[in-house]
């Protein structure tokens, strides 16, 4: 008499879409912070600078810069109810969210969340990088680029976005999650970076090139709200330095550590 043989189930190994998921829901999770020293904050601000300055690298890091533009002008019209029509974006850096509002404080509501957004997030990303929330700082921005598909309304956009969450997902795969919060780190303070490099092209635009006026946010505020654009850039301006001060708060603690070393005691 022959006995059947038992069937046995092998142990599949997660795909690379389950382990993506896997580390995007434990990103929800408060981590240990990150050990920065003085040194590698140096080498991280000179590899904002050096990502967000050079025309080469800002060819491409600045269309990061030009997707949270448009996501602040978006997230914005939603916060006052106001419907979206979609967003386009342009491989030259350019980007449009088209919104529909009967209020014209809600309009000017989401017209100026536009340029201080990149510094607003990044001053944020920095933020979770220090204090352990680096890893759900990574997983939010991927879901928040995943989501903005819905809104795209030109093959640009599809490109250039599909391009940030492929990164985002090497990043969420490949990165250690004990390495997250200095990721958010550089990327924080690039964005900060970024953010001042967009407001001095909008100066420009206003100082020396006013036929692209209708370009500027400041110039549609201008319109809309009757106030001069360049009070509107000066507001701009003023987000934009409140959001490097509040990231400057835990920089400035690694470098008083240090400096505090060689203070000489009385």
């Amino acid at each position: 008499m022959f006995s059947v043989p038992a069937k046995f189930s092998v142990p599949t190994e997660p795909n690379l879409a389950q382990t993506w998921w896997d580390r995007i829901v434990a990103g929800f999770t408060h981590a240990p912070s990150p050990h920065v020293t003085s040194t590698e904050l140096v080498v991280v601000i000179l590899l904002a600078v050096a990502v967000s300055l050079p025309r080469l690298t800002w060819r491409y890091f600045g269309l990061l810069a030009t997707v949270t533009h448009e996501l602040g002008h978006a997230f914005a019209a939603l916060t006052t109810g106001q419907r979206i029509g979609g967003i386009r974006l342009g491989l030259d850096h350019s980007g449009t969210t088209t919104t529909y509002s009967r209020s014209r404080p809600a309009a000017a509501w989401s017209t100026f969340w536009g340029y201080p957004v990149p510094a607003v997030v990044g001053a944020v990303m920095v933020w979770c990088g220090f204090n352990g929330w680096g890893p759900a700082a990574m997983s939010v921005g991927t879901l928040i680029l995943l989501g903005s598909f819905l809104l795209l309304r030109n093959g640009a956009g599809i490109l250039i976005t599909a391009a940030a969450v492929l990164a985002a997902a090497l990043l969420v795969l490949f990165v250690p999650p004990v390495f997250n919060g200095h990721v958010m780190i550089v990327l924080g303070l690039a964005l900060l970076v970024a953010a001042v490099r967009d407001l001095g092209k909008l100066a420009n635009v206003h100082l020396r090139h006013r036929e692209r006026l209708s370009t500027s946010d400041a110039h549609l505020l201008a319109r809309a709200t009757s106030v001069p654009a360049a009070v509107w850039i000066v507001l701009f301006a003023a987000v934009v330095a409140g959001a490097w001060w509040f990231a400057w708060q835990p920089m400035s603690l690694v470098f008083t550590a240090v400096f505090g070393q060689f203070t000489p005691r009385p």
